[in-house]
């Protein structure tokens, strides 16, 4: 908790777009819920040391564990279609890396307008 914060990040939408992109990284290489599992107290810490509420940060790690679109190992729906369907690693990238950077720059502008920092 203090390594995100000692390199000067004072501010919670930086702090809420780390959380997600680390959490949506963590969901490529290991299950959704591993990844909510292991970010969850260092989101909560994080917003306890901004003073801010932690449900945003909460909410981001619900939407960036569910944010597999990148490689195949994040779900098992994915990784059971890739043989039977001919899939290559690199097809998941072109069709992932649109919606990834879709998705995150959606949820991290929503989410602050549904769950206020304060």
């Amino acid at each position: 908790m203090k390594i995100l914060l000692s390199g000067g990040i004072e501010s919670p939408w930086l702090a809420l777009l780390l959380i997600y992109l680390v959490t949506s990284f963590f969901t490529e290489v290991i299950t959704n819920n591993a990844a909510a599992v292991l970010l969850f107290p260092i989101a909560t810490g994080v917003a306890e040391q901004l003073g801010i509420s932690p449900m945003p940060f909460i909410i981001a790690i619900m939407f960036g564990a569910s944010a597999s679109f990148l490689t195949p190992l994040g779900y098992q729906t994915n990784l059971m279609v890739m043989g039977p369907g001919g899939y290559r690693f690199t097809d998941y990238l072109k069709i992932g890396v649109p919606m990834a950077v879709l998705s995150t720059v959606v949820t991290v502008v929503l989410i602050p307008l549904v769950w206020p920092f304060q």
